[in-house]
C-alpha cells in the first residue's frame, strides 16, 4: 500500500455491511479530506458473542464486494490473520509503523464512543489517532452528558464530531429480514445482496 498522510480506518464486524457503514466512510472521507478509507473486519471483537458472528471469510468477502467501484475505499485481513481478539491500539500500531508519518483518523459511531473505555490501552489509543465520531442529525455530542463522564478527558482534544444523513439500517435488521424472507433491497449494495443469496447466508433469523 501507497504511504498516504490521512488515512481513515473504519472497524467492525459488517455483519453485514450496509449503506450505513458506506455512508459514514465517504462522508468521513470528504469532510476530512481522506486519501483513502480502510475497512478493518474484526475477527474475533471482544464486545461480540462469536457464536452469533458470521464467519470471517464471508464477512471480509461481503465488503470487498461493497467497495469494489470505490477507488479510494479498501478492505483489510490484518485482524483476520491476527491471532487471538481484535484490538484497535494494535491495528493503530501497525499502521503507525508502516507508515510513518500519517496520520490515522478512526471513524466510529456514537455508540461506539460511549464504550471506548473498555477498550484495550485506550489511553494509548487516543493519542495514537484522531477520532470521527459520526452521528445522525439531531444527536449532540457533548462532553457533559453522564454517559460520557467516566471516558478520558485527553479524548475530547482528538474527537471530531461529524453528523451525517440519517440511515436507519442496522445489520441485525439485515439478519432478521434474510431470515424471515423479506427483502433487503436498497439497505445494501446489490452486490452484497447477491452474495448473501448466493451464498445461502443469514437464512435462519438471528437476534
Amino acid at each position: 500500500m501507497e504511504k498516504s498522510t490521512r488515512l481513515g480506518i473504519i472497524g467492525g464486524t459488517f455483519d453485514p455491511i450496509h449503506f450505513g457503514h458506506l455512508l459514514a466512510a465517504e462522508c468521513a472521507r470528504e469532510a476530512f479530506e481522506l486519501q483513502r478509507v480502510i475497512f478493518m473486519p474484526s475477527a474475533r471483537p471482544p464486545h461480540k458473542d462469536l457464536d452469533k458472528v458470521l464467519d470471517s471469510e464471508y464477512r471480509f468477502h461481503m465488503v470487498e464486494a461493497a467497495i469494489k467501484d470505490h477507488p479510494a475505499f479498501e478492505v483489510s485481513s490484518l485482524e483476520l490473520e491476527r491471532k487471538g481478539l481484535s484490538y484497535t491500539v494494535d491495528t493503530l500500531d501497525y499502521y503507525l509503523s508502516e507508515l510513518p508519518g500519517t496520520k490515522i483518523f478512526f471513524i466510529i459511531g456514537v455508540d461506539a464512543l460511549r464504550i471506548i473505555n473498555t477498550w484495550k490501552d485506550v489511553d494509548r489509543v487516543v493519542g495514537l489517532c484522531e477520532f470521527i465520531v459520526v452521528t445522525r442529525p439531531g444527536y449532540s455530542l457533548e462532553p457533559a452528558e453522564s454517559c460520557y463522564q467516566d471516558l478520558p478527558l485527553v479524548l475530547w482534544e482528538h474527537a471530531h464530531y461529524l453528523e451525517i444523513p440519517g440511515i436507519n439500517i442496522s445489520s441485525t435488521e439485515i439478519r432478521q429480514r434474510v431470515g424471515d424472507g423479506k427483502s433487503i433491497r436498497y439497505l445494501l449494495p446489490d452486490a452484497v445482496a447477491t452474495y448473501i443469496r448466493e451464498n445461502h447466508l443469514y437464512r435462519e433469523a438471528q437476534a
